[in-house]
């Protein structure tokens, strides 16, 4: 089916007459992976200057600043006068400044090296998710565990997309994402084209330099500044596809990957809406597990249950059909919360990442917005307020994944896909695929950046990569974590039994030390139950 609705929207846009030149490529060449491992070769090492950190959150953990080239693929083709006291040290272009952390092995006897690790989005900050600490159990005692912000995010030259905080915020609070009628529709083109228009005009010489390429070559220079002669990787979602993409431009010098969560490589970079597609009707198998069992636990343990798995389904969407007619005011009085389709949909798929506070949040939030002003408007506030984000995330999320995808290069056809991706996802089609619609409006050459990769994805590590993956998983579901078993070809998926975007438990964190510490691999088939079944 999805090949006909592609065929279609094909059709319709030629008739549309969009410029031949802004045509999506269908038969992307293989990246010269010799070619990109080379350019980081030529790199000089980074010196990390390792202090205690400075920052609020993070004294219990290791700074340092790691200077990388903007541009390795033209890196002796460069000046730049800001940078002027980088190319003193490294001559051969403009240098950007990488921020990473450490957190020393607190077993330095029994110590076997350095982990590094990455978060997802892209856009998430590791710098951020280590305020808490890195954890990691035994691989804490055993590893130095270095993080960093990527490119592009955070610390590490944070992209811009708006002259101020200010005008950044009044552009979001103006936008309502997905889309439900045809004047929002239109308003979310403008705004498309505007954000991406907007990360070109304040972030000219970056915005060229985002892929997950420039990221994995990075990570190697950084594994050099460290000393290790190869890395040793564990990252989730978006972060393993920086792991596969690591995997393949510098097999040779990978000692393990442990990838949970695992992102299609395959889909993510040459077949984005595929993967969207998929990821939508993923999204909506796991609110069907989350009916199932919320109907399961009944109302003490899930305050949206009802007799039967279709008739919480059937709550939820009566819910949903309410907020596309109008926004819904729970409360009364001046306590009264007024919510929209657009702050309820994204939430919505989100809280089922999270099988142990955001399904029974979901279904807390669900239930009150049903309840319309006799509902309690301070849980509903307080579900919404949990799930806020940084702005400056959006930013970045959007100028790594449209410099990485495939995408048709023409916003005004969102809504004739998004008529497609409901028909197919009926809750989440519209929003997975409104999220990237300013893809089709980015600033990147026809056929993309020259250093994306787009395969292949064959490994050639000490030992096969460990994939983990939840069998319900809302957003990289288990379909890609298989694409990217028999796409890397020295691999081995481990599933787990369970629900949600986390895999973290006692029998998969005993898989992870065992690969990551003595490279022992489970047998080929093993499974995981979870320590805990959601509404437990």
């Amino acid at each position: 089916m999805f090949r006909s609705v592609l065929a279609a929207l094909t059709v319709t846009a030629t008739l549309a007459a969009p410029p031949p030149a802004a045509a999506a490529p269908t038969d992307p060449p293989v990246s010269p992976l010799a070619a990109q491992a080379s350019a980081a070769d030529a790199a000089p090492t980074p010196v990390l200057d390792w202090r205690p950190c400075a920052e609020p959150g993070l004294e219990h953990l290791q700074c340092a600043v790691a200077a990388v080239p903007l541009d390795y693929d033209n890196n002796r083709d460069h000046n730049d006068d800001h940078n002027h006291a980088h190319n003193q040290a490294h001559p051969g272009g403009p240098m950007l400044d990488l921020a990473v952390v450490r957190q020393p092995a607190t077993d330095p006897e029994r110590r076997v090296g350095t982990l590094f690790t990455a978060v997802g989005g892209p856009g998430g900050s590791g710098i951020d998710a280590a305020r808490n600490g890195l954890g990691f159990g035994e691989l804490a005692r055993r590893f130095d565990i270095v993080t960093f912000d990527q490119r592009g995010i955070g610390r590490s030259r944070q992209v811009r997309c708006f002259a101020s905080a200010e005008e950044q915020e009044r552009f979001w609070v103006g936008v309502q994402l997905p889309p439900v009628t045809p004047a929002q529709e239109r308003a979310a083109e403008r705004a498309s084209r505007a954000h991406a228009r907007g990360c070109a005009a304040h972030s000219p010489d970056l915005i060229g330099h985002l892929t997950t390429v420039d990221a994995a070559r990075d990570m190697d220079l950084l594994r050099r500044a460290v000393g290790e002669p190869k890395l040793i990787y564990t990252g989730g979602s978006y972060a393993s596809y920086l792991g596969a993409v690591y995997g393949a431009l510098f097999g040779d010098r990978v000692r393990a990957l442990h990838l949970v969560a695992v992102l299609d490589p395959v889909g993510y970079t040459n077949a984005t809406l595929g993967l969207l597609w998929q990821r939508s009707a993923g999204t909506e198998e796991v609110l069907r597990e989350f009916a199932r069992l919320c109907a399961r636990a009944g109302r003490d343990r899930c305050p949206l249950a009802a007799p039967t798995t279709d008739a919480v389904l059937a709550r939820n969407a009566a819910v949903l059909d309410a907020l596309r007619r109008g926004p819904v005011t729970v409360g009364r009085g001046e306590e009264a919360v007024r919510v929209r389709y657009a702050d309820v949909v994204p939430i919505h798929a989100t809280l089922l990442y999270d099988t142990g506070e955001g399904w029974p949040a979901l279904a807390a939030l669900i239930a009150e917005l049903e309840r319309g002003a006799d509902g309690d408007p301070t849980v509903v506030g307080e579900v919404l307020a949990a799930m806020s984000f940084r702005l400056d995330f959006l930013d970045s999320y959007l100028a790594i994944s449209c410099a990485d995808n495939t995408f048709p290069r023409h916003p005004g056809l969102w809504p004739g896909l998004a008529t497609a991706f409901e028909a197919h996802a009926p809750t989440y089609g519209r929003h997975w695929l409104y999220q990237q619609q300013a893809c089709a409006a980015w600033p990147a050459p026809p056929g993309g950046y020259p250093q994306r990769h787009t395969g292949p994805w064959r490994l050639r590590g000490d030992v096969p990569a460990l994939l983990v993956n939840n069998r319900y998983d809302p957003v990289t579901p288990l379909a890609g974590a298989r694409t990217a078993e028999r796409v890397m070809g020295d691999a081995r998926l481990v599933v787990v039994e369970g629900h949600g975007h986390s895999v973290r438990g006692r029998c998969t964190d005993a898989m992870a030390e065992r690969y990551l510490i003595d490279l022992e691999l489970p047998p080929p088939g093993a499974t995981c139950a979870p320590d805990r079944p959601p509404f437990a």
